[in-house]
């Protein structure tokens, strides 16, 4: 007895001095995979999903105390789930980017024990890029441009943009539609962070890059009878403005830059970050913010400290989060200025987390006081 009483006193100075590693607020978690990790969905209640490279999917119902490594969905061996979204612990659906049939949607409802393939792209050159759902299971997918047989009979590019209403079960596209969303050439939108595509209750934005620059088209749920459309036609309600809207970011001079994340507090306020992610210390041109639903947008006055990939609204603290490969960063007046919060490497958000290349899964904790 003496010598486990001894043995515990020995051990409580090692206990007590134990410290979670950080990167700036963030504190480290323990992912158990060295996959790159892309998609990460805070559900609420402590539970989170994530994923990322040769087909791998956590999951957290602890607040990241403990993730578990999920059952691989049938022949994802070698897909790159760039994004997820799940309703519950057990209800998640993750989507796959690559080239033609390697983008795909797979759905569990068994907290990933077993999963079922529910869409595979048709499209041989088409490459998706993120999915979103709003509260009612309105959802959009969003793929990279594809070419479609326009009016006078001669091929135009046009998103890829599908819809479902049952919260994934089923998927409608939108490519045939006079309402469909035509580019120019050289236009693509982003898989980096999941997050490219943004919706506030009947309002989606979807932001765009490349050699055609930076832009976001602004797009609502129409309702018709007897089915829920998209319209992405015409002038903004209230306004001569094109629903085409260039933004203040790095873009234009080749495929690596424009706009990679969109987030909206309401309807009105919205963020928009990006750069170039070949030149991730470059600062100039990598966060716009806009107060009017996305009809204008302005460059930050003090940008984030480089390309950042993902932005997120704290409601907490009430302000906009950005990350990307050489930081994050917080900006307190709606984004008009950023100041940083670490100088680690990471790819998307859902706060409170955050990942990472190899595996990196991050929990924000206390925040620096406002500059």
């Amino acid at each position: 007895m003496k010598a486990l009483a001894l043995a515990i006193i020995c051990l409580l100075p090692v206990i007590g001095n134990t410290q979670v590693e950080k990167s700036g607020p963030w504190e480290m978690q323990s992912s158990g995979t060295t996959a790159s990790l892309r998609g990460i969905h805070a559900v609420g209640g402590g539970v989170a999903w994530a994923s990322g490279t040769n087909g791998t999917v956590l999951r957290t119902e602890d607040s990241g105390y403990m993730w578990q490594s999920c059952a691989m969905p049938p022949g994802a061996e070698k897909l790159d789930f760039r994004g997820i979204w799940a309703w519950d612990a057990n209800t998640a659906i993750v989507m796959s980017s690559g080239p033609g049939d390697q983008s795909r949607l797979y759905k569990t409802t068994d907290g990933c024990s077993h999963w079922t393939l529910l869409y595979t792209n048709p499209d041989k050159d088409g490459f998706w890029d993120a999915i979103q759902f709003t509260e009612r299971g309105r959802g959009i997918l969003l793929g990279d441009p594809v070419a479609i047989r326009g009016a006078d009979g001669k091929n135009d590019l046009a998103l890829t943009i599908m819809k479902t209403l049952d919260g994934g079960t089923t998927w409608m596209r939108d490519l045939a539609t006079e309402g469909s969303v035509r580019v120019a050439d050289g236009t693509g939108a982003f898989a980096a962070s999941n997050s490219s595509v943004a919706i506030f209750k009947d309002r989606v934005w979807v932001g765009t890059g490349g050699k055609s620059g930076a832009h976001v088209y602004i797009g609502k749920f129409a309702r018709p009878i007897p089915l829920m459309m998209l319209d992405w036609s015409g002038p903004l309600p209230g306004s001569e403005l094109s629903r085409y809207v260039p933004l203040p970011l790095a873009s234009g001079t080749d495929a690596s830059s424009g706009v990679f994340s969109l987030s909206f507090r309401d309807d009105q306020h919205g963020m928009a970050v990006g750069g170039d992610y070949t030149k991730p210390n470059e600062s100039a041109g990598t966060a716009a913010w806009t107060a009017d639903g996305g009809q204008h947008w302005t460059a930050a006055e003090k940008p984030p400290h480089g390309y950042r990939s993902a932005v997120a609204w704290d409601l907490d603290v009430r302000a906009w989060i950005a990350a990307g490969t050489n930081g994050s960063d917080i900006s307190y007046d709606d984004g008009k200025s950023w100041q940083p919060l670490d100088n680690g490497n990471w790819n998307a958000l859902s706060l409170p987390w955050i990942v990472g290349p190899k595996g990196r899964i991050a929990k924000l904790g206390a925040l620096p006081p406002h500059k």
